[in-house]
């Protein structure tokens, strides 16, 4: 498993990360998206140890590598360039980060990883003159000829045309899924991360939530009218959970507007009364800014303040249409489909396992 704590770096005055936290499952593969400009690619480096942070930590499997060198974190990256060595062979690229082998094991080696990647016989192939997608295989062949616990992708498939993009990210989920690594993926093609993780996470979501505020229960009414009661028979914004002892209300202002909010309500998970849970209702985000990470921004920072007070699980009731977002943010789907009265949707449960708990 990938855990990453509180990373914070600056370049000059602007803040590129800010307390960055994310944990990553061993064998999963999450896919970073968000603008250019957010960290995506500053975050990766400061995983393999090419950048410093200037706080937080970086652990692999349980052991703290913020301050080891890259060749010892047993991290792996394919950057989106390649970064091939021009003057060596497909072998010899491969071969390069092969170290304490003899040559004959090196030989057995880069054979079994060409196999793998689908270049067998190309192994003293001058790099200059293959094609580019046989350079992208090659870069991974070489990311794994160290056997990573983690493997980082920017943007791996970059520059590819539509067919051969499509072949290769097929064949390396395939690939990666086969050896149950654990990968972070980044790319700005939300497509390609749909097709390749198993859950998508956007950058912006994992900075420190400076923007999230507690907010008053008139406050959130309009844009739980907006959102939520838009085409729906009730046209009454307002949940009896409101006045629930414990109920706090989160939300995120842009230019003194509410353009998200949501609610966390102490209440027992229907399949489990046995353990503390927080119901999360009401989740709406302005339809301007709908899939821009708002969204996941005040997700994440709702699920953080539930798991600091303790609760074992966090749930919904999710309409159908919002599944995917559940699900990209680590919310597993339970039981058949019910309509709600209030909204005539289709709806299902939807509920995470808080990380803190034993």
């Amino acid at each position: 498993m990938l855990k990453i704590t509180d990373l914070t770096i600056h370049y000059e005055n602007e803040v590129i990360l800010d307390g960055v936290c994310l944990e990553v499952a061993t064998g999963e593969v999450v896919s970073l998206v968000g603008p250019s400009g957010e960290g995506k690619t500053t975050l990766l480096r400061v995983i393999a140890g090419i950048e410093r942070a200037e706080s937080g930590t970086v652990s692999v499997d349980g052991t703290d590598v913020t301050h080891l060198p890259t060749h010892k974190r047993g991290i792996g990256l394919v950057f989106q360039d390649n970064q091939l060595f021009p003057h060596l062979s497909v072998g010899e690229n491969i071969a390069y980060s092969m170290r304490g082998m003899t040559k004959h094991e090196q030989t057995l080696r880069v054979n079994e990883l060409l196999a793998l990647v689908g270049l067998d016989g190309l192994r003293d192939r001058d790099v200059t003159v293959i094609s580019g997608g046989e350079a992208k295989r090659v870069a991974v062949a070489r990311s794994l000829a160290a056997n990573p616990k983690v493997l980082l992708l920017d943007e791996p498939l970059s520059g590819l045309d539509g067919e051969l993009h499509d072949r290769l990210l097929r064949d390396l989920s395939t690939l990666l899924a086969q050896r149950n690594t654990t990968v972070v993926h980044v790319t700005h093609d939300r497509n390609e991360a749909s097709q390749f993780a198993d859950r998508i996470v956007d950058i912006r979501s994992l900075h420190r939530s400076n923007r999230v505020v507690q907010v008053s229960t008139e406050e959130l009414l309009p844009l739980r009218l907006a959102v939520l009661r838009d085409g729906t028979p009730s046209q009454d914004p307002r949940y009896k959970q409101d006045e629930y002892p414990g109920c706090v209300h989160l939300g995120i202002y842009e230019n003194q507007e509410l353009i998200a909010c949501s609610s966390w309500i102490p209440q027992e998970w229907p399949l489990d009364e046995h353990l503390p849970a927080v119901q999360l209702k009401g989740m709406a985000v302005a339809k301007h800014l709908q899939g821009s990470g708002v969204g996941a921004e005040l997700l994440s920072a709702g699920v953080q303040r539930a798991e600091d007070d303790g609760a074992h699980y966090i749930w919904a009731r999710a309409r159908d249409s919002a599944l995917k977002f559940y699900t990209q943010n680590g919310f597993d789907v339970f039981g058949d489909q019910f309509v709600d009265e209030a909204t005539g949707m289709g709806h299902h449960l939807v509920m995470k396992v808080t990380t803190r708990q034993p």
